[in-house]
């Protein structure tokens, strides 16, 4: 009995070494071998066959793979100049009228309606501008509208008040926006530090500096 068991522990031990040679080796062939039994290897889960971006995607693949796989996101414009208007013309369109316009504006606006309302938009904002910059030179009277009915200055003023405005008229809405744009300095004017003006038919000999010519105005500073 001892016999049978030792040659059966035998047998044992040649089938396995036998089957081990053959899985190692896959060359060896004899009679009655076992056909190897090939095992492919577990497949790799990359962010493609997960079709996802999350922590379990991210556990299979190398770092710099996962940042190659973020696509770069478009660029938001959020900067204010990206959508401001290209020209003064486009800023004064798209001027909304102000329910009530108060002394201050209408004071500056009726000064660009009267003296410049038949001039080009950076000709009226011209006249804007000599208004504000009287106002705040400590050489003229303090304010907007002192500065408009100073006595001498502007020949359009009658009685140190505005004569009638038709306020219905295209005119008048765009020396509104001009005036408003010109008090929030939201256009840069070639006479931005101008302090006088005259028209072109005339000839003070001020002998001030000249600052440029809009349309029918000369300005000076």
């Amino acid at each position: 009995m001892h016999f049978a068991v030792r040659a059966a522990s035998l047998a044992a031990v040649t089938f396995c070494a036998g089957a081990t040679l053959v899985a190692t080796d896959p060359t060896f062939a004899g009679s009655g071998a076992m056909t190897p039994i090939v095992t492919a290897p577990a497949p790799v889960l990359t962010i493609e066959s997960q079709g996802l971006l999350d922590d379990s995607a991210v556990a299979f693949a190398p770092r710099q793979e996962v940042v190659q796989k973020i696509a770069p996101q478009p660029a938001v414009a959020t900067d204010a100049a990206d959508r401001a208007p290209s020209s003064l013309a486009a800023l004064v369109s798209a001027h909304t009228m102000p329910g009530t316009v108060d002394p201050e504006l209408r004071c500056l606006a009726g000064a660009v309606y009267f003296e410049a309302k038949s001039e080009p938009l950076e000709g009226q904002l011209a006249v804007a501008e000599v208004v504000i910059n009287r106002a705040e030179s400590g050489r003229f009277p303090r304010g907007i509208c002192r500065v408009v009915f100073q006595p001498s200055q502007f020949s359009f003023v009658r009685n140190g008040a505005l004569p009638p405005i038709n306020t219905s008229s295209r005119d008048w809405k765009e020396a509104v926006a001009v005036a408003e744009i010109a008090m929030n300095d939201q256009w840069q004017s070639r006479a931005a530090d101008a302090l006088f003006f005259h028209a072109t038919h005339v000839s003070p000999n001020w002998g001030k500096d000249r600052v440029v010519r809009l349309g029918n105005h000369i300005f000076y500073r």
